[in-house]
């Protein structure tokens, strides 16, 4: 209990910042979240976080299975975070992301019914499982291409040879990206993730901006050469809906560009990285997947549960809300552990460990509900074939470091480069 006091007493003295993200950056969580989950569970799955100075509806955080599950559901919790008093009285000290969406650049993230509803169901046809499965030939490609200049190495950064260029460059294709360019948005897109993991929001705002900036001006540059020549991709598809059927805003389209490129390869980079980073960890379980290469569908969920791409996600109480005796005003900020609920023991045996074979296995690593992950079928193609081809390739794979470096951002969990001798 006085480590409990202790975390609670070090979350007070730096609320003063107005991170919304807190709970996930105290001491060593960068490297292990699920420790400070545990805690948190145990002696208060649903805290409110102080916010000094403020005594509005405030922020909570949830990491039981059960509450973040029923709330990824529940119709009174809302995606629209201008609909927190704390968000809007506070826009000028944010992430460019939030100012943006005020701004009227709103994707589907930010979307409840029935604009959500209108939205995803134009994005929907790009991601169909026909669809996805008739890619499967063409990532295989990819990958073959992208693994070739390493064969014949001694070491490699799995992040830059193949975790991070391959989702890139497939969502550049169905989106209508030159693929050329994928280095280019790419490294925009992690300016812009990057800057949205700062714990000072005035920093956080300044790093992120130009780059967001720049991402929005190159995708209104695509969106302009579509119009004037439509081609067989999803932009051209959106545009196409806008002059025809009155279907996307201007600035619609722009953010559901935008978030389609950013969570198309950012989370599926993280995806690869922490699941090759987890197996390599386990000799056993990776050795299992060797011999029964027909796990690995089951093994891409376990990976998901154990150490997902995204740690959290942000909602808004749309009425006066009881949750488990707390009273949680409308127009609070929640955030939803999503790591956290991946981990609990009342619903996973030994959530702790790894096993690529667990079923069944309900996380919640795409959410739930109606902002289930519109790219989820997507992800877990490439994850599969990624990782199918470095344990294949490689069988005397081993960590350079044994403790590689997570990038800042606690949300959008990644590792900043994997380093690997084989």
């Amino acid at each position: 209990m006085a480590t409990a006091t202790a975390t609670v007493q070090e979350a007070r003295r730096e609320a003063r910042q107005f991170d919304l993200f807190l709970p996930l950056r105290s001491s060593g969580a960068l490297e292990n979240p699920f420790a400070v989950y545990a805690l948190l569970r145990t002696v208060r799955p649903v805290m409110r976080m102080p916010i000094e100075g403020w005594d509005g509806p405030g922020v909570w955080f949830l990491t039981r299975h059960e509450d973040v599950s029923a709330v990824l559901r529940d119709p009174r919790f809302s995606v629209d975070r201008l609909r927190a008093p704390l968000i809007r009285d506070n826009l000028d000290r944010l992430p460019a992301f939030i100012q943006q969406t005020a701004q009227g650049l709103r994707s589907m993230l930010t979307m409840d019914p029935p604009d959500h509803t209108r939205v995803r169901k134009l994005v929907n046809k790009a991601f169909t499982p026909r669809r996805i499965a008739g890619l499967r030939g063409h990532v295989q490609r990819i990958v073959d291409e992208l693994l070739e200049p390493v064969m014949h190495r001694k070491r490699m950064d799995v992040i830059d040879a193949i975790a991070a260029p391959l989702p890139a460059i497939v969502i550049a294709e169905l989106l209508g990206v030159p693929p050329e360019d994928h280095r280019k948005f790419k490294e925009w897109a992690s300016e812009v993730v990057a800057g949205v993991g700062r714990a000072n929001p005035t920093e956080a705002r300044e790093s992120s901006l130009p780059a967001a900036q720049r991402l929005f001006g190159y995708l209104a540059e695509i969106v302009a050469a579509r119009r004037r020549e439509p081609r067989d991709d999803l932009i051209s598809a959106m545009v196409l809906a806008q002059e025809e059927h009155d279907a996307l805003t201007d600035a619609e389209l722009l953010a559901t560009s935008n978030l389609i490129l950013i969570a198309g390869h950012e989370t599926t980079t993280n995806l690869i990285g922490n699941g090759l980073l987890a197996l390599l960890r386990e000799p056993d379980e990776l050795a299992r997947l060797r011999r029964e290469p027909s796990l690995l569908p089951t093994a891409i969920e376990e990976l998901l549960r154990f150490d997902g791409p995204v740690q959290a996600t942000l909602r808004v109480t749309t009425e006066d809300v009881v949750l488990d005796g707390h009273e949680l005003e409308e127009g609070s900020l929640v955030l939803v552990g999503i790591g956290a609920a991946n981990h609990d023991p009342a619903v996973f045996t030994e959530p702790e460990r790894l096993d690529v074979e667990r079923d069944p296995n309900p996380h919640v690593a795409f959410g739930f509900g109606a902002h289930f992950c519109l790219g989820a079928q997507l992800a877990r193609l490439e994850g599969e074939i990624a990782l199918r081809a470095l344990i294949e390739r490689f069988p005397n794979m081993e960590l350079e470091d044994e403790a590689p470096a997570y990038r800042s951002n606690p949300v959008l969990r990644g590792l900043v480069s994997l380093p690997v001798r084989f």
